[in-house]
């Protein structure tokens, strides 16, 4: 189905569960990926199937249109059907849905924070300006803004190695005071010690972890609440966040440990893992193809390997079904 086609398939809004608070807001929430077909058009039936599929992992969020969905290979018009059917089908579940604003402009991210508020998304994840190095007040502005537009939680996104555009500790305390709503995703690497900075001066900050959930386990053991990964083996991740509720850390570590081994590979560029987990994601039959629009990350026969390898040795925890 072409893009131009999924246009008019727009799905109706559902009603809003109840609000989310930012104490809501923790677990394993995996950025949904972004399938194309051969042709390189949005592949939307693909698309649905691996929402619905994330679901049923158990997980405990959603996020759409992160870097992990090639948010900035989207036109307007797909961005516009892909988030109608995202919140149609999350609103149906127990996962609460988070839509990201990528929006460069101050004016058109707070525009599209309302919109988006007002669509019934549960949350929000907020990537700040960076294209032409504006400066930390411009920064600052855009942050506030969107947080003072809506009252649903909004996860500021903090990847200095994307953006190249540093914001301290102290910085990201003084633009987010009297923001309520204000929660934090920090994928510095490695986000360890920005974390404990932050939480020293905000102990009651909300702070998920991305970067691939490189450094997992040890941003739970400083006060983090959870993993953003990419979402093409959820459920080691969920695994790992379990065995660590449970108290068995040193499980969650060898687990962890096994991950970390291909992982650490794969997010040495954010196109690399984005095309690994693509290649996942066809061979366990989620989505239809593996195609990543251009510019993209050729795979090489090593890579191949090193996947057929991971699948192997994690089919134990793949096969399983959530009851």
């Amino acid at each position: 189905m072409t893009t131009s086609q999924t246009d008019t398939l727009l799905a109706p809004c559902s009603a809003q569960k109840s609000q989310l608070k930012p104490t809501d807001i923790f677990g394993v929430n995996p950025i949904v990926a972004m399938p194309f077909d051969d042709n390189g058009a949005v592949d939307i039936e693909s698309f649905k199937q691996l929402v619905e599929h994330l679901i049923q992992t158990g997980c405990h969020g959603l996020t759409l249109f992160g870097i992990a969905s090639e948010f900035y290979k989207l036109n307007q018009g797909e961005k516009r059907t892909l988030a109608s059917w995202f919140q149609v089908i999350t609103s149906k579940s127990q996962v609460f849905s988070c839509v990201s604003i990528t929006e460069h402009a101050t004016e058109l991210a707070v525009q599209q924070a309302r919109e988006y508020q007002q669509q019934g998304f549960d949350s929000l994840m907020l990537l700040p300006p960076f294209f032409l190095s504006p400066s930390n007040e411009h920064i600052i502005y855009h942050i506030q803004r969107v947080l003072s537009a809506v009252d649903i939680p909004v996860l500021i996104q903090y990847a200095p190695t994307e953006t190249g555009i540093p914001i301290t500790p102290q910085e990201m305390k003084a633009i987010t005071d009297n923001y309520p709503n204000a929660v934090f995703k920090i994928e510095c690497n490695p986000p360890v010690e920005y974390a404990q900075q932050l939480l020293s001066l905000l102990p009651d900050a909300v702070i998920m972890n991305g970067y691939a959930g490189l450094y997992m386990l040890d941003m739970l053991e400083v006060g983090g609440k959870g993993v953003m990964p990419g979402c093409s083996f959820t459920e080691i991740y969920n695994a790992i966040y379990q065995l660590w509720l449970d108290g068995e850390k040193q499980q969650a570590q060898a687990l962890h440990t096994l991950l970390f081994r291909y992982i650490s590979k794969w997010m040495t560029h954010c196109e690399y893992i984005i095309a690994v987990e693509k290649e996942i994601l066809v061979r366990r039959g989620i989505i239809a193809t593996n195609y990543c629009r251009k510019p993209d990350y050729p795979l090489s026969e090593s890579d191949y390997q090193d996947i057929d390898a991971f699948l192997s040795e994690f089919t134990y925890i793949l096969a399983q079904k959530v009851e």
